[in-house]
Formats: C-alpha cells, sequence, structure tokens
C-alpha cells in the first residue's frame, strides 16, 4: 500500500442496536482481541486507540416508533462518534471503526463527509455487504436502523439521520459502489433501481470474477474521488467462513476473494478509511469471526503474502 499516512487511530462504536439479534456491541472487543494493534504495529503503523463511543444499552430504552426502533439514541451516538471521526482526520490520523451494527456507517460516513467538506474533497465509498442497506421507514419491513445507512448517507430517510451535521447527502449516487450484495427487500429495491448505484451482486462476481470488478471500480473512482471510505460488514463473506455474523446470507464472498478486494484496495493506494462491522461474538466459534476482520484490516492496510 502507498501510504497517505502512518498514523493509525481506532475507534470502537459497540452498539447493537440497529438490529433485533444482539451481541454485535462486544465486535470491538472481540477485535481488539484478535490482536489488531499488533498486527498493525507490525506492518510498520503507529497505532492509537481511542477506546469506544459509550452507547447506552437496549435494556435501558424502549423502542418507541416501530420503523425507527431506538432512533433517539441513534441519532445521539452517530453524532458523537462523527465528531470524533472528524477529530482524529484532523489530527492525521487514518481512522479505523470497529463495531457494532452497520448502522455505525451513518455517524462515521457523517464525520467523514464533514471532514472532506471543509478541505474540499470528493468522497467515494466502496459498500461490502449482503445487503444494501438502503431502506427508509417507508420501505423498511423490520423498522431496524442498520439497514438504512446507505440511505441516510445518500440523503434518503429519517431527516435526524440524514441532516446530521447539518448538510445532505454524505455521499453522491455515483461515487457509491456496492459489492457481494445478495440480499433486498422487496421495496428497497424499488428504491435501488431508481438510483442506480454502482452495485455488483454475487451473481455478478460469480460472472465476472473480482479482479475485473474491483479494477473496474477503482479506476471509476480514480478519476473523481480523492478520498475513500470502505466500509465492510463481516456478512458480506459467506457464512462458511464467518459464523459471528447477525444476518448471515449464504452465497457469499469466499475467503480468498475477501482477501483480494482487501489487498487490491491497498495495491491502489487510494483508500482513506475503513470500518469493519458486524462481528457478533455470541455467534461466532473460538473469535474465528474477528480474527478475519483482523487479516482482512491487515490486507487493507499492506500485509500481503511476501512482506509484512
Amino acid at each position: 500500500m502507498r501510504r497517505k499516512n502512518n498514523k493509525i487511530g481506532i475507534i470502537g462504536f459497540p452498539m447493537d442496536l440497529g438490529a433485533d439479534r444482539r451481541g454485535v456491541d462486544m465486535g470491538p472487543s472481540a477485535i481488539r482481541y484478535a490482536n489488531l494493534e499488533k498486527k498493525l504495529e507490525s506492518l510498520g503503523y503507529k497505532v492509537t486507540d481511542f477506546g469506544d463511543i459509550d452507547v447506552e444499552i437496549m435494556e435501558t430504552q424502549k423502542a418507541r416508533n416501530s420503523k425507527l426502533k431506538y432512533l433517539p439514541e441513534i441519532v445521539r451516538t452517530s453524532k458523537v462518534l462523527a465528531k470524533k471521526v472528524e477529530s482524529i482526520l484532523n489530527r492525521k490520523y487514518f481512522p479505523l471503526i470497529i463495531g457494532g451494527d452497520h448502522a455505525t456507517a451513518i455517524g462515521s460516513i457523517a464525520g467523514i463527509s464533514a471532514y472532506c467538506k471543509k478541505n474540499k474533497k470528493t468522497l467515494g465509498v466502496i459498500w461490502i455487504d449482503a445487503h444494501a442497506d438502503m431502506n427508509t421507514p417507508e420501505t423498511t419491513p423490520s423498522g431496524n436502523i442498520h439497514g438504512m445507512p446507505l440511505a441516510v448517507s445518500l440523503g434518503l430517510g429519517e431527516q435526524k439521520l440524514v441532516k446530521m451535521g447539518g448538510f445532505a447527502p454524505k455521499v453522491k449516487i455515483e461515487n457509491v459502489a456496492l459489492i457481494g450484495i445478495r440480499d433486498v427487500d422487496y421495496l428497497e429495491s424499488k428504491t435501488i433501481k431508481k438510483l442506480r448505484p454502482q452495485i455488483y451482486t454475487m451473481t455478478d462476481v460469480d460472472k465476472f470474477g473480482m479482479p475485473h470488478i474491483v479494477s473496474k471500480v477503482l479506476n471509476d473512482f480514480k478519476e473523481r474521488v480523492d478520498f475513500l471510505h470502505i466500509s465492510f460488514d463481516l456478512d458480506g463473506i459467506d457464512p462458511d467462513y464467518v459464523q459471528g455474523v447477525g444476518t448471515p446470507v449464504p452465497g457469499g464472498l469466499t475467503y480468498r476473494e475477501s482477501q483480494l478486494l482487501m489487498e487490491m484496495i491497498s495495491d491502489s493506494g487510494m483508500m482513506s478509511s475503513l470500518e469493519m462491522l458486524e462481528v457478533n461474538p455470541i455467534l461466532d466459534v473460538k473469535n474465528r469471526t474477528a480474527e478475519l476482520a483482523t487479516e482482512l484490516i491487515a490486507s487493507a492496510l499492506g500485509k500481503n503474502t511476501l512482506f509484512e
């Protein structure tokens, strides 16, 4: 990886309010336990762990809105996360956000986008996930906000989330690429067809191969993006490799496809921030999903077969 800087700032977002299934709030601890800091230091980085954002647990709250469960606490903590991410970017750290459910991306992208706006940079996002996460309160079948973060970042949905930081959208649709998608809700699919993002389902991965897809995305982004954020939901990978995720979907990315994806992103030198989300230790076996998460992080940050 052609490094933009040598300092990594880790931020944990231990939240599981965005989903019905509990446990991903322990994801940051599981990833840290899998020797994350040591692996990054072995690659020559200076690592600072800024700890976890404080998030109230589900038992202290009520899901008052069935279409936007736990909205007040998700809004509050997302604002804190956004400010923290923007702050460490201002201090020239590479932000590494570990979660937590994918609603984490609402705050992380809000903070990154605010930084980009003030520094006249164009944000691009690669969204690696089994799900498109483009639901809104009008389309969601569950009311779970972890199914909405990409829509929110694109300026769609609940205004308390959309207008976080005082502006929207956080990223333009032409600067978003989704990879590994294979589980989309019916009404959500109508939104996707209307907006027409650059989206690569698992059928596309099977047909064209990961190298072709990643090369196309990176070449497209190279022309118009100067800050690239990677948002990686571990359920983008096939459940055979990641048992510790809350919403597994068969037929996902293989171990090698996932590693190749991250290695190619690393080789491009374009990545400016990264989040690794949805590790659920309750469902995991011997912390293997968190171990894979740290391997993927290391690959994105320059680890390869010959050199470390």
